[in-house]
């Protein structure tokens, strides 16, 4: 049995995550102790939780400890299978790390599968819906698996309550993915959405990230929403190449104002752009596991940071592939070797 220490690295719930997903695609059984040590709030909250329980659901798994608060876990799996599965975070907790644990065992399954999850889509801690949409499961895609969503209904912090729907096609083995030296940028956009909150709140956050970007008003895109349970507020900059689509976010929140909200996506754009690298930092932590999978693979990114390096550490436990990781002037890359 694999022996994680949820404390190492970073301390977070992505060691965990990892490891569920890990565990059901190769079958090793493990135990974590010291569960998100390196959190505020440590242990299982909801969302863990629920990926959790959705892991054991979908790998037929024995399960210990799985519950709320628990700083340690034994996780044993069975066969994976595919099939209509329903997963309800009961919190604004992230709904789409939830499905992103389960993904590459269902990707991998012998059957399709449809996956309804329900609980938070836009929240600060976790890459929201759109991220998942439009910048991950089209490069994941390429690596053979079909991954369509359907979105239904935002959920943004704290009230949660969102809900979309996943149709997994599966394959019997991932293909490389590799992704070089960003080309050309042929589209970029400013897109705030707003929930049950007035309009004006967006008019000023696409104004300021176009100002701050020095980007035309034609940019600008607003969508006000009725579909969610509670109030909410998201700017995404957004930008297009042949390679992905780049997504980086920010959220309102009570006491912030519109401009700085603004300016947070713009922050993170602004180191994108300057840099030739395909993948963002929170990206380049997402593709890591994929690739392992495939067990060859590589990407440029803006840089590594604790977070993936920790992620690192834990595929490794599980998979015979290690990570090579060149730095220079431009960006990181990054290659997965068996």
């Amino acid at each position: 049995m694999i022996k994680i220490d949820g404390s190492y690295g970073e301390g977070g719930g992505q060691i965990l995550r990892t490891s569920l997903s890990l565990s059901l695609v190769t079958g090793k059984a493990f135990q974590i102790e010291k569960i998100r040590a390196g959190r505020q709030r440590p242990g299982l909250l909801r969302q863990h939780l629920t990926a959790v329980l959705a892991a054991a659901e979908v790998g037929n798994a024995q399960i210990e400890g799985a519950a709320l608060g628990s700083t340690s876990l034994t996780f044993k799996p069975g066969k994976i299978h595919g099939g209509e599965y329903r997963f309800s975070v009961g919190t604004a907790g992230s709904g789409t790390l939830v499905l992103q644990t389960i993904l590459p065992a269902l990707m991998l399954a012998t059957e399709p599968s449809q996956v309804t999850v329900e609980g938070g889509t836009h929240n600060s801690m976790a890459p929201p819906y759109d991220f998942l949409a439009r910048t991950f499961l089209p490069l994941l895609q390429r690596m053979g698996p079909k991954v369509d969503l359907k979105f239904q209904r935002y959920g943004f912090y704290p009230a949660g309550g969102g809900r979309f729907i996943a149709s997994i096609t599966p394959v019997t083995k991932l293909q490389p993915l590799d992704l070089g030296e960003r080309s050309e940028i042929i589209s970029r956009k400013v897109i705030a959405v707003v929930a049950n909150l007035v309009r004006k709140i967006a008019e000023r956050e696409v104004s300021t990230a176009c100002d701050l970007l020095n980007w035309p008003p034609g940019c600008a895109s607003i969508q006000t929403t009725r579909e969610s349970v509670g109030p909410g507020n998201i700017v995404m900059v957004e930008i297009v190449s042949p390679e992905l689509t780049a997504i980086f976010s920010a959220f309102g929140e009570v006491g912030i104002t519109a401009e700085k909200v603004a300016a947070s996506a713009v922050r993170e754009a602004r180191e994108y752009l300057v840099s030739q690298a395909a993948a963002c930092e929170h990206l380049a932590d997402q593709l890591l596991l994929p690739i392992a999978l495939a067990g060859a693979g590589s990407f440029t990114a803006v840089k590594l940071n604790l977070h993936a390096r920790t992620n690192m550490t834990v595929i490794a436990q599980f998979l015979p592939v290690r990570f090579e990781a060149t730095e220079d002037a431009a960006f990181t890359t990054v290659r997965a070797v068996s």
